[in-house]
């Protein structure tokens, strides 16, 4: 399979998607399953996804690691970080040093 040959997928919901790469994630079901407050709801699927397959949830949990570390979970780019930041901020919370 080539980078621009997309391949048919069906998630566990039964929702059809087509995707070039490997990756599970169903976009139907990012969409449907995207909260509508709290921090995560400001975050793209990806560094939504990235997030919580490492367990953080809540702003408290972030506030345990550095900005260096999240940046090198896959989902995470930089222009996540402000976001992010801001979010902490407003709690009084801040990323590790």
């Amino acid at each position: 399979m080539t980078s621009k040959t997309k391949k048919k997928m069906i998630c566990e919901r039964g929702h059809v998607f087509y995707k070039s790469s490997d990756c599970l994630s169903c976009p139907i079901c990012l969409k449907l399953d995207k909260p509508k407050t709290g921090f995560l709801s400001l975050l793209s699927s990806p560094a939504r996804s990235a997030l919580l397959n490492q367990g953080i949830e809540t702003l408290e949990q972030l506030s345990a690691y550095s900005e260096k570390q999240i940046l090198k979970l896959h989902g995470i780019g930089p222009s996540t970080i402000p976001i992010l930041r801001k979010a902490l901020l407003e709690k009084g919370l801040t990323f590790l040093p």
